[in-house]
């Protein structure tokens, strides 16, 4: 994707978001136990001043939050956040350095594609929350997601943290999986002992288990954010036991 096209699924999403937020701040999310509305909005108003930091001074700043922000109403931090994050994606080129968590990747196109999927996947939060209707998630914008799912949070959480993969790789005897999004996105995917590796393509095309569905369903589904839409057409189909492998890992990379 384009960032030009990050950014304009960035702003539909913040936008649904913000509207979506104002309807029940004392809703439970039930995507994130223990969370209302309130405390969503407060945590990507969090996240958006965090990451505008981490572009402004080339590094995460620790520790965070600020103790002021605890005197800002969710919503206002939100509105700060998102202003604030904007203006420095403004003056700002993608390949400009930043600080991010991902190694591979120490630029504000980093950033540009990450707020992206974040919005999109708390939007989806809020709307769970609230019992308003789950707005549709483009089909680019979703196979992005689940790319970035596999391969920056999953993969390279196993290769620069495996401790804490450990128990769920270490006795693994060894799994492939087909991941399908549509008719065109396939990724392949690798475990094993301290082995969680991604490769574009169906490969040879064989595997002990397959998850497939629609792009956006099979991004909500892998983020666990299917909420009371059931399955959303999604199949899992195979080793019970490789795909329980396969979610717990996600499940770790994504905390």
């Amino acid at each position: 994707m384009e960032f030009t096209r990050f950014l304009d699924c960035l702003a539909a999403d913040h936008d649904r978001l913000r509207a979506v937020v104002d309807t029940d701040a004392d809703a439970p999310v039930p995507t994130c136990p223990g969370w209302t509305v309130a405390d969503l909005t407060r945590h990507v108003g969090e996240v958006y001043l965090h990451k505008t930091a981490a572009m402004r001074d080339g590094a995460e700043p620790e520790p965070w939050p600020p103790k002021e922000f605890a005197e800002q109403a969710p919503t206002a931090l939100l509105d700060r956040g998102y202003t604030a994050l904007r203006a420095e994606f403004a003056t700002r080129a993608p390949e400009d350095p930043a600080g991010t968590w991902y190694g591979p990747d120490q630029s504000v196109g980093f950033w540009i594609r990450r707020m992206a999927q974040e919005t999109v996947v708390h939007r989806i939060d809020a709307e769970l929350a609230t019992g308003a209707p789950v707005t549709a998630i483009p089909d680019d914008l979703a196979v992005d997601g689940v790319d970035e799912l596999l391969k920056v949070f999953t993969a390279y959480a196993v290769a620069e943290w495996g401790e804490y993969f450990a128990e769920i790789l270490d006795g693994s005897p060894g799994h492939t999986f087909l991941v399908r999004a549509g008719d065109d996105a396939v990724w392949r995917v690798r475990t094993g002992p301290g082995e969680f590796t991604v490769t574009d393509g169906a490969g040879d095309g064989t595997a002990d288990a397959t998850i497939s569905g629609s792009p956006q369903g099979v991004l909500r589904s892998l983020w666990n954010r299917a909420g009371a839409d059931g399955d959303l057409g999604v199949t899992a189909e195979g080793d019970p036991g490789a795909l329980a492998e396969l979610r717990r890992c996600i499940v770790v990379a994504t905390q």
